[in-house]
């Protein structure tokens, strides 16, 4: 199976948690799937959420002319395989608030108009990325821009704030080894635990032992675009069962999403 891999890193980022928003935006401690697609489409120049809006703008749900699709980057990325590798020991990243002021005649309606907004910001991260070819034309695109160092637009991690850093892109082969279903295995990339899944022994009885996990994106839910989440995991821990779509490269096994 082949495969394009890269990095992907920045001085900081931004993934920002829908769910709380009143003293302060958090972000997610990794690029999560919805992310990265969004990247990879403003790469090869495909619309996004603001495109949309500006499509819909001043039509009714259900009329004539209003699109009630994915934004065009979901719509053509959806069904890439990714597998994401967090480049930190444990899979966790340094995190601090940052403080500053939103001085837009709309941004607030309290005296003088000024908001002052506090938000979580990555710092330092990076991450593995791999791509499964999956014989499309898109994958085909996508894969011509990362190799010749092209985008349309400016990737960023989660805003524009935050400009990613794409190197050591190529392309790989990799395997897809025949383990039994009850063999235990060690993954090197985020995976998504399901209630059979059980964790084992860490791989080098002198190495402590780690679980990193957070309730992650990996989609959009069709008709308002909220996200759809799993439980990824990051671990030293054997696995078992094998997750499903995993592959090895260079005695390393990644699981996609």
């Amino acid at each position: 199976m082949r495969a394009i891999t890269f990095k992907i890193s920045g001085k900081t980022a931004c993934f920002r948690k829908p769910d709380v928003n009143q003293y302060a935006y958090f972000t997610y401690n990794n690029i999560h799937k919805v992310a990265l697609l969004g990247l990879l489409g403003a790469i090869i120049g495909l619309g996004g959420y603001a495109q949309l809006h500006d499509k819909n703008r001043g039509l009714k749900r259900g009329k004539i002319g209003y699109d009630d699709g994915y934004p065009e980057f979901y719509e053509k990325l959806q069904n890439l395989k990714v597998s994401i590798i967090p480049l930190s020991p444990q899979g966790y990243f340094t995190k601090k608030i940052q403080v500053f002021n939103n001085s837009v005649g709309y941004a607030s309606f309290e005296e003088g108009g000024n908001l002052i907004v506090r938000e979580q910001w990555l710092e330092n991260p990076a991450w593995q990325i791999i791509v499964l070819d999956d014989g499309s034309e898109i994958y085909k695109t996508l894969k011509e821009y990362l190799i010749n160092q092209k985008a349309c637009f400016i990737p960023y991690l989660g805003k524009n704030d935050h400009p990613a850093n794409i190197e050591d892109v190529k392309e790989i082969i990799l395997s897809k080894e025949l383990f039994k279903i009850e063999d235990e295995v060690y993954i090197d990339s985020l995976f998504p635990y399901e209630d059979n899944m059980s964790l084992g022994w860490v791989r080098d009885d002198n190495e402590l032992e780690f679980i990193f996990q957070e309730f992650s994106p990996i989609s959009l839910q069709k008709d308002w675009h909220f996200y759809e989440y799993k439980k990824l995991i990051f671990t030293n821990k054997s696995v078992t069962p094998l997750p499903k779509d995993t592959y090895s490269y260079e005695n390393k096994n990644y699981t996609f999403i």
